[in-house]
């Protein structure tokens, strides 16, 4: 016996429901459900319900995982549309509703309409009552419009292996080396310029003086002092700065012989202020330790207390920023620190003495904010450069040594067999300076930093050439941000996010076109509307993206107009309706009564 037998002649509305996940439910209901509800309920109203109305729009992928493995996937291709729901009800000769739980949408007009539908019936039982007369027919359901979709969120991978390790291993296999360090007993170190002079003021000012001694002594000038940048913990980022305990030195070495001068070069001269740390300097054709060329060097010779095996450490420490705590010889590592005046190094080495080593590390982040600062400064005026970039619209200087350790890319094409490993300038085609500029602080410094004159698809392309993702990442992120600034300020970004979108696909910035994508579906109807062409030029693939992703979906704007007609019909019915009954209410009182007599029958009676 059905379920349906014991509510026979006692229901006042029946509410058939479905899924519109499953289409076989839809299809039991007009085979099997509203036959049995005919034949025990014949006088009670009908109502069908479509349920899960926010599957329509939801993440398929995640509702399986979550209903894995006590119910079946749900499918695509399974999710009906409004239009087939409206049908089956329209055969039936019932209204329509779609509800969803998850969205708290339509729960509220089913139970409405619910009542009106069972008031209507009993209307025509109890015609008598006056106060059903008002209620007409079921109200409409206005169409569900599904939540925008958030915008993809531009994640940032993880920034490239410590550095650390890359200078400490350039420092071991002296790729591109420019210095030759000679200490006692003929020992020799090879080493890099601008490694020295951003972390030693002395190799600073030693550096400096080598480059311009000819300028100089040509001018009758004296050597150019030393940068007021080694005399401070500076940072340009105020977020940046480490305090440390300070150093109370006027840079000065006992023992400094005033009389004393250095050779440099043909005869050049640099004043005692440099001490005694160094005994000669010269320009000399030296053999490269690693591609076996011969080519011009700086030759440093070192004073004789200088001891090979403390120095590599302080070496170490000039190029990594590191000291470890159970290093050996202090003394002497503190020595050449105080020769070199590298009063951190001699901090750091005071710590450890002291049973302090923990205070250390505050110590290397200030070596690396003062070392990133120093660095772009040597980028910014081209100092220590031993490489030129030609570019489309200019050149630009760099330095071997710190692309070499940054970035897998450079350190292929100077440390291996080609052409651009023994030349002093690098040919880079379709490629602006602003771009490059950029490029090369962010492998200085690690650090993103956008410029006014900056093309960041340029930027990206340039970053992808040179297989650096963590900088493609951080201009996707940057250029993102231009376009929601220029659009919160009311600029028009379609026609640009169109651009973008073509040549982030081309060069695989993948951030970049899913939120392209995201950011045309958003807004499809204007972009279709502004850029007709465009979008008809995309591929198939692209279009079927569209087609599944846009918002407003098809589907709701079927539904709209669906609705914008049936209520616009319906308000016609209403005037049609009240204008009949004015009509109505107007003959009837301007119809004459029978009962009364006419003036002229009553004058003719008289």
């Amino acid at each position: 016996m059905s379920a349906l037998s014991f509510l026979q002649d006692r229901s006042d509305v029946v509410v058939l429901c479905f899924s519109i996940a499953n289409p076989n439910s839809l299809s039991h209901v007009k085979s099997m459900w509203y036959p049995e509800i005919k034949h025990f309920c014949p006088r009670a109203p009908v109502i069908l319900v479509g349920c899960q109305l926010d599957l329509r729009y939801a993440d398929l992928d995640a509702v399986n995982r979550a209903r894995r493995p006590l119910a079946r996937p749900i499918k695509a291709n399974e999710i009906l549309p409004p239009e087939k729901g409206r049908e089956v009800a329209k055969e039936m000769g019932v209204p329509y509703y779609e509800t969803s739980v998850v969205a708290q949408f339509g729960i509220k007009d089913v139970f409405d309409n619910a009542i009106r539908a069972a008031l209507i019936s009993r209307r025509h039982l109890q015609f008598w009552k006056s106060h059903l007369r008002d209620v007409q027919r079921p109200l409409l359901q206005a169409p569900f419009l599904p939540p925008k979709p958030p915008p993809p969120v531009i994640t940032i991978p993880s920034p490239p292996s410590i550095t650390e390790e890359h200078q400490g291993r350039l420092l071991e296999d002296p790729l591109c080396a420019d210095v030759l360090l000679i200490l006692q007993e003929n020992q020799k170190l090879f080493a890099h310029k601008v490694y020295l002079a951003t972390a030693s003021s002395k190799f600073y000012d030693l550096f400096l003086v080598d480059v311009k001694t000819e300028e100089k002594k040509q001018a009758g000038l004296e050597p150019p002092p030393r940068a007021t940048s080694f005399d401070m913990c500076e940072s340009s980022d105020e977020e940046n700065k480490v305090k440390i305990r300070p150093c109370i030195s006027d840079g000065t070495l006992i023992g400094a012989d005033s009389d004393s001068v250095l050779k440099i070069g043909e005869g050049g001269r640099v004043y005692s202020s440099l001490g005694r740390a160094f005994v000669s300097i010269s320009k000399e054709e030296i053999q490269d330790p690693v591609t076996l060329i011969s080519r011009v060097m700086t030759v440093v010779h070192m004073d004789p207390t200088v001891l090979f095996r403390p120095f590599q450490v302080v070496m170490r420490y000039l190029y990594t920023g590191q000291l470890d705590e159970n290093e050996k010889d202090l003394m002497h590592i503190a020595h050449i620190a105080e020769l070199l005046e590298v009063f951190d190094l001699r901090m750091m080495v005071a710590n450890i003495l002291n049973n302090e080593a923990f205070m250390n590390q505050e110590i290397t982040k200030a070596f690396h904010v003062r070392r990133s600062n120093r660095v772009k400064e040597c980028l910014a005026k081209g100092t220590f450069s031993d490489v030129v970039f030609k570019l489309d619209d200019g050149s630009v200087d760099a330095h071997k040594p710190l692309l070499i350790s940054s970035c897998d890319w450079m350190a292929a094409m100077f440390g291996g067999t080609f052409v651009e490993s023994s030349t002093e300038k690098v040919l880079l085609p379709n490629c602006s300076s602003s771009s490059m500029q950029a490029v090369l602080e962010y492998l200085y410094t690690g650090r993103f930093s956008a410029r006014a004159e900056l093309d960041t698809m340029e930027l990206i392309v340039l970053a992808n050439r040179l297989c650096l993702p963590h900088l493609v990442a951080l201009t996707e992120l940057h250029t993102v941000n231009v376009l929601k600034e220029a659009s919160a300020a009311g600029s028009d970004i379609d026609g640009d996010v169109l651009l973008y979108l073509e040549m982030a696909q081309f060069h695989c910035a993948n951030q970049l076109s899913e939120w392209c994508l995201h950011h045309i579906c958003t807004n499809y109807n204007s972009v279709c509307r502004k850029f007709p062409r465009d979008m008809r030029t995309k591929s198939a693939e692209i279009q079927q993206y569209f087609e599944r992703h846009r918002w407003p979906p098809v589907w709701f704007l079927k539904e709209d107009d669906h609705f914008q007609r049936a209520q616009r019909e319906r308000e016609r019915h209403e005037r049609e309706r009240h204008k009949r009954d004015r009509q109505n209410k107007k003959s009837i009182w301007s119809r004459p009564s029978s009962s009364s007599p006419s003036p002229s029958s009553s004058s003719s009676i008289i």
